[in-house]
């Protein structure tokens, strides 16, 4: 009799030219049966933009089965097609030109009307910490009395509901509006609360910027002091969106201290200074290591390096965050440091940060560029 199993081992092996992982791992396998005569149903269930995929996919995958002898087999193509490519123009291919900066800025106001303050942190690499300091940074202006709300707008690598501990918790909505969930006092929303965490999301452009500006418009964030967005790795697509649909009130950037990091900080600080973000600060996530025995203190990553380039670039330097196993254990647990571990030199340094923002960005959303200008001077060694 086959069994469940031996059909996903089978599928395991089923990977199509272009993606990274096989159809289980993915998630693309959906409903399979396996009736009392032996007879696999199942659907494949997924979004792409690559119109010619169905056939050659299905073809690879009744051949896989066959090699383990499964042949009574019923598969249910279920392929939603993304925007496809335009063919290409039978003109004569245009000169090559040079990059152009963003063009008018269109915002829209109503999109968080109740929003008071727009926070975007950033990072131009992968990997260095940014949405642990976006969470911890949001609860830490909790602690000090302020509404607030956490947008994880990664599309592709949703973390937020692992780092709160609400995965598999789904948001209510009305029809209308989605409302937030809420933990440690702030609310929350991530499209991570949306969809399977085994469901990929093979989206072009077109699609995330739509599901972004969802996340903003169509969740009823209410009435808050701050809304904290945390950006994706980069300097593309939803970066943009934010600064040309939102009125950003700041950003903060994040970093390590080796030099393959401040190199792609240079890049976001940039794409910032050309769409008119004010910037309130470099944060160094993974200063050093300071080792709980004997106390010493290892720069594991090289020694200082936000800090003198905040120097270098006349931004301010607000922070070292240690590498950190409480950290680590806070992000995995759902449990933040800021709030399992309140007291520790970690969770002061994010409440010293709080601090910096309320004071460059007060909580009535009228902070003036001047004052912002005098905060940052304020704030450089």
């Amino acid at each position: 009799m086959i069994t469940k199993e031996q059909v996903l081992k089978a599928l395991k092996f089923v990977q199509y030219a272009g993606m990274q992982k096989n159809i289980v791992d993915y998630g693309f396998v959906k409903d399979l049966e396996v009736d009392e005569n032996g007879k696999v149903t199942f659907r494949i269930v997924f979004t792409t933009n690559q119109k010619q995929i169905e056939e050659p996919l299905k073809k690879m995958i009744l051949e896989n089965l066959a090699d383990e002898d499964i042949t009574n087999v019923e598969v249910t193509m279920d392929i939603t097609l993304a925007d496809a490519p335009k063919p290409p123009s039978q003109e004569q291919p245009k000169q090559p030109q040079k990059p152009q900066p963003p063009g008018p800025i269109d915002k829209d106001p109503s999109m968080i009307p109740q929003v008071r303050n727009t926070l975007l942190v950033s990072s131009a690499k992968g990997g260095v910490g940014k949405s642990t300091v976006s969470l911890n940074l949001a609860l830490a202006l909790a602690k000090k009395g302020m509404k607030v709300g956490l947008l994880d707008s990664d599309i592709y690598g949703p973390s937020l509901p692992i780092m709160t501990g609400l995965e598999g918790k789904q948001p209510k909505s009305d029809g209308k509006q989605i409302e937030p969930l809420e933990k440690f006092g702030i609310k929350l929303m991530s499209i991570g609360f949306l969809v399977s965490k085994d469901d990929a999301l093979i989206w072009r452009g077109p699609m995330v910027m739509q599901a972004v500006q969802q996340l903003l418009k169509d969740v009823n964030w209410g009435d808050l002091d701050y809304l904290v967005i945390d950006l994706p790795p980069g300097t593309g697509d939803t970066q943009l969106t934010f600064a040309q649909k939102l009125n950003i009130s700041g950003a903060i950037i994040v970093t390590t201290p080796q030099d393959v990091a401040l190199i792609d900080t240079i890049r976001g600080i940039d794409m910032f200074n050309k769409t008119n973000v004010p910037i309130i600060g470099l944060i160094e996530n993974m200063s050093y290591f300071l080792c709980p025995s004997c106390g010493n203190k290892d720069e594991i990553f090289s020694s200082q390096g936000a800090r003198k380039q905040s120097k270098e670039l006349s931004i301010p330097f607000l922070g070292e965050i240690p590498l950190n196993l409480e950290v680590r254990e806070g992000g995995d647990n759902g449990e933040p440091v800021v709030i399992g571990k309140p007291d520790s030199e970690i969770s002061k340094v994010f409440l010293s940060c709080a601090d910096n923002v309320i004071e460059a960005l007060p909580k009535d959303g009228k902070a003036s560029k001047k004052g912002l200008l005098s905060k940052m001077k304020s704030l450089l060694n």
